[in-house]
Formats: C-alpha cells, structure tokens, sequence
C-alpha cells in the first residue's frame, strides 16, 4: 500500500479510520478531477492485460482514466466506483461502459466474469486482504489482477521539491510492493516514465484534486496555494500559459489468480 497518512502512528484502528475519511474526499468534484488529473501511458494497459482477454472491470474507476485504454483495446468493461458523482462523469465520456456503484471491497460484479481486473490510483484507499478475496471471486481461472499507480517522478529534483510542497503524499519509497492476499501469485512489475505537458494553472488545478487539499480548511488551503505559486512563478520562474513538461512515473503491477 501507499504509506500510511500523516496522524496514523497511533495503530491499525487510527489508521483505517484515517484511510476512510481520506477516501470520502473524492465523493464530489468528478468533472474537475476528470479535468485536471492525468491519464495513464498506453503501455501500463499493455503489459498488464493476458492475451485474449475480452471482458475486464476497472475497480476504484473514479472518473474512468484507466477505464479509457480498457475501451480502446475493444474489452468489454464494467466500471465500479463508490463514488456516484465520479460515475456520472465516466457514464459521460464512456456511455458504453457498465458502471455501478460499489467498493473493492464489495463490487456487486458476477462470479468468475472477468478476464482481467484493474485497480488504478486507487488501492491505498482499499483494504487489501478482503479486496483481494473480492477480486478474485470475480475473475476467471488464470485471470489477472493489476494495480497501477501514476506518481510524480520525485528523481527529478525540483519535482521532488513540487510534490512536497502539495502534499503529494502518494509517491513510493523505492522499495515498494503492494499488499495483495493468497488468493494471487507471481507479483511482478513494470515502470514507465513519461512526461505530462501542463501549464502553471494546470499545476494549481492539480493540487485542488489532492485529498491533502481536499480535507484541509481554509487557511492550509491558502498556504499551499501560495507556497506553490512562489515556486512555480517566482523560484522555478515560469510564466503563465507557459507549457511545462511534468515527469511522471507510472507503477504496474500484476498477479495471476491461483
């Protein structure tokens, strides 16, 4: 899992209460995540889908980022997201989607239906042990279980210094592998690193999609703002409208139901 949030040293039961408000935060606002975030490389829905794979659910799917490759490598997909504000916004831009409300923890999905089943930027906020057990109900024999994870690639020294000012809290130690239960084998890994081209406003967006931001009261939200702002115009200087490539790294993971 991604490490855990700020205030969670106290134990497990903290640190799930504190896992759960943190989820909440992305209930509303699925237009402006749609718009601000970024989508995932081609090539982390390439390596992770098993050849002759036709039907694939995309779990934690928000807005339907990942949901997007899935539709345009001809998958039949169904899409489940807690979140009803998130799933108008992916009913929106993929009408032939089947997107239902539900957890990791609960999709609502059929029994052995899946050839393939995705979980993009979004297993940090789920509890591994029984959204593996999940999962697996619902895919095949032999069926994959991806985790994929977009993150700010931290190597590049003033991107290290811009995901701390946001609070970006979701970037990996380089050590890291996800939880996932028995129910899967063969953990095994694939990186991409790519670029996002954005403008200083973009960035500014971008925060404003951040659970840190989301759950923070007025003044943490000003302070952030203006700490980014500083950086982005006055230390970095950059100017408005500018185009500025943004490093990413996109973390793939994949295991086979035994």
């Amino acid at each position: 899992m991604a490490p855990r949030p700020k205030g969670t040293s106290a134990g497990p039961k903290l640190y799930e209460e504190r896992r759960l408000e943190l989820g909440r935060s992305f209930q509303d606002g699925g237009e402006h995540y749609d718009r601000v975030r970024p989508g995932y490389p081609a090539d982390s829905a390439d390596w992770l889908l098993p050849e002759g794979a036709r039907d694939a659910a995309d779990i934690g799917a928000g807005t339907g980022k990942f949901t997007s490759l899935l539709v345009e490598r001809g998958l039949a997909v169904s899409a489940v997201d807690p979140s009803t504000d998130m799933l108008i916004q992916l009913r929106k831009t993929h009408p032939q989607v089947v997107a239902l409300k539900g957890t990791a923890e609960a999709t609502g999905l059929a029994d052995s239906a899946f050839d393939v089943v995705s979980v993009a930027q979004a297993w940090h906020w789920c509890d591994p042990l029984a959204a593996s057990t999940e999962i697996a109900r619902i895919l095949r024999p032999q069926g994959v279980f991806g985790l994929i994870w977009n993150q700010l690639d931290t190597s590049v020294p003033w991107v290290h210094r811009l995901s701390r000012i946001m609070h970006a809290g979701d970037v990996h130690k380089p050590d890291f592998r996800p939880v996932v239960g028995l129910e899967f084998a063969g953990l095994e890994s694939h990186l991409t690193r790519w670029e996002d081209p954005v403008t200083p406003a973009d960035i500014l967006e971008l925060v404003k999609s951040r659970s840190y931001y989301l759950r923070a009261n007025r003044a943490t939200r000003a302070k952030v703002m203006g700490n980014l702002q500083w950086y982005l115009f006055e230390h970095l200087g950059h100017a408005e409208g500018e185009v500025i490539p943004l490093p990413y790294l996109t973390q793939s993971w994949r295991a086979r139901k035994v």
